[in-house]
């Protein structure tokens, strides 16, 4: 988390050439605060005009986050890990699939989700196959989340193609 070190370290693989270019360290336990700090300095001293990617970070807010800083690339195991621990991600936040409250829930993980397993599966369905650790459990709950990270990450590329990012920013800031 040294300004004058990442800035010597982009200096120096610029020179070389590269395709493109990834930033590590930045999702290893720090405040979020510190990572886009050190992203905002950083990201900028890299070619705009290669790919930017950064290693291991992973939330819904980050990576829209990061792609309004010119980031262009992920890679996290969070959509996968968290789904095995009962954690969905959803478009009013997230929800621990083992909550009391999704015992008789009829409803989907998320109603505006188009998934699989939204389609084809109640909260209550889950929740059961969470707490009896049936592998249909995260099976699912991994197929819902990889897709609601897809579609987040086609959102973000509509808005840019849109030259609406902003306006996609703030409203997802905002859910």
């Amino acid at each position: 988390m040294y300004k004058e070190l990442r800035a010597l370290s982009a200096d120096q693989l610029t020179e070389l050439d590269f395709p493109g270019y990834a930033l590590g360290g930045l999702s290893v336990g720090e405040p979020a605060e510190m990572m886009y700090e050190m992203a905002h300095h950083t990201v900028p001293l890299l070619p705009g005009d290669r790919p930017r990617y950064v290693m291991g970070v992973g939330t819904p807010e980050n990576i829209v986050e990061l792609v309004g800083m010119g980031v262009d690339m992920f890679d996290c195991v969070m959509p996968t890990r968290n789904a095995r621990n009962g954690q969905l991600f959803t478009s009013q936040g997230t929800m621990n699939i083992s909550n009391a409250a999704f015992t008789m829930d009829d409803s989907p993980i998320d109603p505006e989700c188009r998934c699989y397993t939204c389609r084809s599966y109640s909260r209550a369905y889950l929740k059961h196959l969470y707490k009896t650790r049936e592998l249909l459990a995260y099976r699912l709950n991994t197929i819902h989340n990889l897709h609601f990270y897809l579609n987040l990450m086609e959102e973000i590329r509509n808005a840019i193609t849109e030259d609406r990012f902003n306006e996609f920013k703030k409203k997802f800031a905002d859910h």
